[in-house]
């Protein structure tokens, strides 16, 4: 939340956990969680997964993203995080929200199939698929499906958010 306001100038942080109040309050299942390698600080993602965690009921989704550096725009040229310190967030994650839905998300490219291996063991148990996430590209799905057999997991294709928990 500390760093919000130095990425973010169009709204402010109330706004977006207001937008996910009323999201919850319409009976939506609730997917939200942030991107990381803008650099911000450790201290700064540890704030993140700790306002997620406290929400009540935490989020049944979620994502941890990876920055990609895309030319031309502002955080292009910013420092990416390092790999351990992703597989920690992924880990915290799952931590404080032992029943969501920890989904490797962005950046899954860039990571390689090492880095990628640890998120799962670090509690990741999901990831988004298809050629992009939004502007950015994804591993092949069937280097998804190597990867996830690779590692003895069972992978399945849901667009269903996770079952709400209390």
């Amino acid at each position: 939340p500390e760093y919000y306001t130095d990425v973010v100038s169009t709204r402010a942080y109330q706004d977006r956990l207001d937008t996910l109040q009323n999201v919850r309050g319409a009976g939506i299942s609730v997917c939200c969680g942030g991107i990381v390698g803008m650099g911000e600080t450790p201290v700064h993602r540890a704030g993140l997964i700790a306002q997620l965690a406290n929400l009540n009921p935490y989020p049944e989704s979620v994502p941890i993203n990876s920055l990609v550096r895309v030319p031309g725009t502002p955080l292009a040229d910013s420092e990416p995080i390092e790999p351990l310190d992703f597989v920690r967030m992924i880990a915290v994650a799952r931590i404080t929200m032992p029943k969501a839905r920890v989904r490797l998300s962005a950046g899954r490219q860039q990571m390689g199939e090492a880095v990628q291996a640890l998120c799962f063991l670090a509690g990741a148990n999901s990831i988004f698929y298809g050629d992009k996430l939004l502007v950015t590209g994804n591993p092949d799905v069937d280097a998804d499906v190597q990867l996830l057999a690779k590692l003895g997991l069972n992978g399945h294709r849901t667009g269903a958010a996770a079952p709400a928990h209390s």
